[in-house]
């Protein structure tokens, strides 16, 4: 236990080091390592979990450090060229400390060779240590999910993994907001992909839970990220490793739910690397059952909408991705990659539908329909990296590009037995990205260090989407002029950026910057149909606007406690999906259009941060305060139209900006083992909705929406090592139902136990997990209302399920983390707001839009 609480606070003080000093001694050589076998003086057997700390040579503060394995070797990866001092401590050993120990860029690797401790006069007899890294860690800029250490994410998919991340949550449409905050941007090693702009919440059901190492989650980003997503940034980091020769793993799991499997191959040699990562999975079709109820009361009509449909649905995704990198010599390298998708989910269902007219009963009426949707996306992201390196430790220039395609087709067929018309249609989407980026790295001074850069992202987004009256049969389709589209979309964003890292005596430290965004979007409707008499009049708009960016985090550390106080400024632009002004008649009852008046929304959030170690636990709270202006949210009116020979009420959903949002919040998460084996860990956060509607939107809304409301996300978990290499983990999370100005979307919780066997000194494990194993259904109730309507949504959908999950690793599997300049460069880019379910696909191929 001693030993894990040295670790954890030499860990504790690299966080913070790194944070102030770039990683390594000098920045003109070839990254490389320090290495070194320690062994017992007297008994010549190695020391395993020996603590292994790296300080720049001459300094007080370590900025890294490691254990040593069973045979008593350790490695320092990811090492610039430079001077360091290397210390070696163990409980019941004196400390020893080698410094200078030097790499150069003609010898970037130094074996220190046997290292041999002597042992104190009195030392401890026999400690059992088990040594691994936390599975949540907290850094000056973010939280780390160590993802690849938790037992029930096995078998899983991404969005399985998101659940359990602090601060973060998924609702039952695989949604993702962070502290509450659906507008959030989740890059995938550091880069967007095209593929999650245009459907996040699919893409992410596609991405197995074994290809992912870690989540990062950044609350308040600084001005060196792009100033996109108001809610924060998640970056998933999947496992691709460079290794020293050849190594890899095979994984996956077969279950009730979905069956997954995964692939991994790494290779190293000299300056040269490569990593291949495939998976993908299929899910077993799933039958979801809802119940909906609208009833119309404007004065002119009082009517009730009943429906009770059930739909089945059946998913399937795969990804690979391939990295290749080389190092020309100590100075230049140049890395690629390319990630490709492929995915889709086919839904078919019916059900009746009643309409109960209160002021003419002869009207009412009972009817049945059903349908069939079938969705696939697919795409790639290519992205290249350049990095040259000066003389000057730190100082460096990343130029960086990357191309993302994808491409969203939906066709889908409904058919009505009365009132509503027999209906088919095609969406199909494509959205181009193209990206060029550099940054600028330069370390005036050992307390100075200043990062610039400039960045330009191109979309170009098309959308053609056909509408067809068929017969009672599907067939005989006639293009229905008066509700198809054609659109192009264009959005421009041209950023420039600059940021001072500032360290200063008493271990304070300040992050500050500035960045400045411009932004040009156009809309360009097309109208190639002849025009009807209800045929849909689509205007060309154009917005142009720029965006002032300020950050600044100022930390203070004292001993094992960490204060920071942080400003963070945000902006989330509506993406087509929001903008496009056509109108969505797919479900008559419940139709949607877009607003291309929208503006931006603008956040600005104030956090007070505390991290703490106390013994083998690790406590974070924080406060904070997010005021955000020009919140989009779709506003529901009702509406009465003639459809054929038919009236049909229903409700018409707009988005606009609506109102300023100002919310408290208070955020806790925690680690502590009350004896050695146990594990437990929990998170908590709670924030306010308390909206000041803007005047226009006041006679939609109902006065008891206006209340101040408290929501939250809370996530418990804990991690049992049995003997014999067993490990038992049980997790279970639940989110309050979150709170719009017209009602409330569903709450959304779920519990799971995992069970996993190691074999073969670990390389090989079989295991078990069951999610809801009590519970085969889950209900999700939402409720929207204003005056003139109310609408009540209830949904059971099936989360119950059992699997087997298994992993092999192969080859020589010691890899050393991915090269610090990776890490580093590349595109990120920071999107933006998506938009709701529009049934029959919506108007896929946006720049976003998730289901």
């Amino acid at each position: 236990m001693k030993r894990i609480l040295l670790l954890i606070i030499v860990v504790c003080s690299a966080i913070t080091a790194q944070a102030q000093i770039p990683m390594g001694g000098g920045g003109s050589g070839i990254v490389g390592k320090i290495s070194g076998t320690v062994i017992d003086s007297i008994t010549k057997k190695p020391v395993d979990y020996a603590t292994i700390s790296i300080f720049k040579s001459g300094a007080k503060t370590p900025i890294n450090g490691v254990l040593t394995d069973s045979k008593g070797n350790f490695q320092l990866n990811g090492i610039r060229t430079g001077k360091y001092k290397i210390t070696i401590s163990f409980i019941g050993y004196p400390a020893k400390t080698y410094d200078p120990v030097e790499t150069t860029a003609a010898k970037p690797d130094n074996n220190m060779g046997t290292i041999l401790l002597s042992p104190s006069a009195t030392s401890l007899k026999e400690v059992q240590v088990v040594g691994q890294a936390p599975l949540i860690e907290n850094r000056i800029d973010k939280i780390v999910y160590n993802a690849e250490k938790d037992v029930t994410s096995t078998g899983g998919n991404a969005t399985d993994v998101l659940q359990k991340v602090p601060l973060v949550s998924v609702d039952m449409n695989g949604n993702v907001a962070i502290r509450g905050d659906q507008n959030v941007r989740v890059l995938i090693n550091g880069k967007p992909s095209g593929a999650t702009s245009a459907s996040l919440s699919d893409v992410l059901k596609t991405i197995p839970a074994d290809q992912i190492k870690n989540i990062e989650v950044v609350t308040s980003p600084s001005a060196k990220y792009d100033a996109e997503g108001s809610g924060g940034i998640i970056n998933i980091i999947t496992k691709t490793k460079n290794a020293s020769g050849i190594s890899g793993s095979v994984s996956g799991g077969v279950g009730t739910r979905q069956n997954n499997g995964n692939f991994n191959l790494n290779y190293n040699k000299n300056r040269f690397n490569f990593s291949a990562n495939l998976g993908g999975n299929l899910t077993w079709p799933q039958t979801m059952t809802t119940d909906f109820d609208q009833t119309i009361d404007n004065g002119t009509v009082h009517q009730r909408n009943f429906n009770n449909t059930a739909s089945r649905t059946k998913r399937h995704g795969a990804r690979g991705t391939f990295t290749a990198g080389y190092e020309f010599n100590g100075f230049n390298s140049i890395n690629s990659t390319i990630a490709v998708n492929d995915g889709g989910f086919n839904t078919n269902g019916g059900g009746t539908y009643s309409i109960q007219d209160f002021i003419n009963p002869s009207k009412s009426i009972q009817y049945f329909g059903n349908s069939t949707n079938h969705n696939k996306f697919s795409g790639f992201d290519w992205n290249i990296d350049y990095t040259h390196k000066f003389k000057k430790e730190g100082h460096e220039i990343i130029i960086s590009g990357q191309w993302s395609h994808s491409i969203i087709k939906t066709d889908y067929n409904s058919l009505f037995t009365a009132r509503q018309p027999n209906q088919a249609g095609n969406n199909d989407g494509k959205n181009n990205e193209y990206t060029a980026q550099a940054d600028y790295t330069l370390p005036i001074s050992k307390v100075l260090k200043l990062e610039a850069g400039g960045k330009t992202i191109q979309r170009r987004i098309n959308s053609v989407y056909n509408i067809y009256d068929v017969d009672a049969a599907g067939n005989n389709p006639i293009l229905d002029t008066e509700n198809s589209n054609l659109y192009d979309y264009t959005q421009n964003v041209y950023a420039g950026y600059g940021v001072f890292t500032i360290t200063l005596p008493k271990n304070y430290s300040i992050l500050s910057g500035f960045r400045y965004e411009n932004t040009q979007i156009t809309g360009d409707p097309q109208t190639p149909y002849a025009s009807g008499a209800n045929q849909q009049v689509l205007n060309p708009f154009s917005a142009n606007y720029n965006t002032y960016i300020p950050s600044l985090t100022i930390q203070k550390t004292l001993g094992s406690n960490t204060f920071k106080l942080s400003y963070s400024k945000r902006i989330q632009r509506p993406s087509l999906q929001v903008l496009n002004p056509f109108i969505n008649r797919a479900n008559i009852q419940a139709q949607s259009v877009g607003n291309p008046n929208l503006a931006p929304e603008v956040s600005q959030t104030v956090e007070l941060n505390y991290n703490t170690f106390i013994k083998s636990s690790v406590l974070n709270f924080s406060v904070y305060y997010k005021r955000t202006s020009d919140l989009i949210e779709g506003i529901a009116v009702p509406i009465t139209e003639l459809v054929g020979d038919s009236t049909v009420t229903g409700t018409r959903t707009v988005q606009n900006n609506v109102a300023i949002n100002k919310s408290v919040g208070a955020s806790f998460f925690g680690s502590v083992n009350p004896i050695k084996p146990l594990t437990i860990r929990g998170s908590v956060n709670v924030f306010t909705y308390n909206p000041t509607v803007y005047a226009q939107y006041a006679n939609f809304i109902n006065p008891d929406a206006l209340k101040t409301r408290l929501q939250y996300t809370m996530f418990g978990s804990a991690t049992l090592n049995l003997p014999k290499d067993i490990i038992f983990e049980a997790f279970g999370f639940i989110n309050s139902a979150r709170r719009t100005i017209q009602g409330t979307s569903p709450s959304f919780g779920i519990y799971a136990f995992g069970l996993k066997k190691q074999f073969m000194n670990k390389k090989a494990s079989l295991g078990f997990n069951t999610v809801q194993p009590f519970a085969v259904n889950k209900a999700f109730n939402q409720n929207i209302s204003s005056p003139g309507f109310s609408q009540v949504s209830r949904t059971q959908f099936p989360f119950q399920s059992f699997g087997l999950t298994f992993s092999y690793s192969f080859g020589k599997i010691s890899f050393k983390p991915a090269n610090p300049m990776q890490k580093k460069k590349g595109v990120n880019n920071d999107d933006q707001i998506q938009g709701g379910d529009q049934q029959g696909g919506g108007m896929g191929g946006g720049a976003a839009g998730g289901r």
